[in-house]
């Protein structure tokens, strides 16, 4: 199956989607966002990396910036922080470049390396991307965080790329039904930028009458 370009996803949106479902519905079939310092911080950051205009060329690696991708097949778009065009013996021409190229997609993140694994999904969405436009095959790329300053090598896997492609179809069948899902409270809600939007305190009070009464409560302690 293919989707039509008007039915694309947003790439960056899987990263949303593992963080929580119900974040993903709302920026993106709800169009609500919030700023909070983590999304600033990681917007500045990206500003850094991205520069549409600039290409790079250093010895034998060609570097590119904000290059947009795109899958038919998995129905998605967006942007690739920094891709590297390694020369080498077997990979891809590149037009008015001689010789052979492999891809190496690098997406820059704020913080650390986290324990999850929603960076790794987003990086590897971007390398499936690669190899469907270029008709090659990207066994792996780079996370690189603003905290440590380096890169985090990434292997793209099976497993990541069967969990990628099914999260993609998932968010598509809530985007079709136009379908945000219930809360599901939990420590990921404190350092949610939308938690003022979404309101998950509702969920745990159970009806609004028990919101406002506890709510009243603690106006009054």
């Amino acid at each position: 199956m293919e989707y039509a370009e008007d039915d694309y996803l947003m790439i960056s949106g899987i990263q949303h989607f593992r963080f929580c479902k119900r974040q993903w519905a709302l920026i993106h079939i709800e169009q609500q966002w919030a700023e909070n310092e983590h999304t600033v911080i990681g917007e500045l950051m990206h500003k850094k990396a991205h520069d549409p205009y600039l290409t790079e060329k250093r010895r034998d690696t060609i570097i590119a910036r904000a290059l947009p991708v795109a899958s038919r097949e998995m129905g998605v778009t967006g942007e690739c922080d920094v891709v590297e065009f390694h020369r080498c013996e077997d990979g891809i021409r590149l037009h008015g470049h001689r010789g052979n190229f492999s891809v190496y997609p690098i997406e820059y993140k704020k913080g650390k390396p986290k324990i999850t694994e929603e960076d790794k999904l987003q990086l590897a969405a971007q390398a499936m991307c690669l190899e469907e436009m270029f008709s090659t095959q990207i066994p792996e790329g780079a996370l690189f965080y603003g905290e440590t300053k380096r890169r985090e090598i990434v292997e793209i896997t099976e497993e990541l790329r069967s969990e990628v492609r099914e999260m993609f179809q998932e968010m598509h069948q809530y985007y079709e039904r136009r379908y945000t899902p219930k809360v599901k409270m939990g420590k990921h809600c404190t350092s949610c930028s939308l938690k003022e939007l979404c309101m998950p305190r509702l969920a745990k009070t159970g009806s609004v009458k028990n919101y406002m009464d506890q709510a009243l409560m603690e106006e009054n302690v």
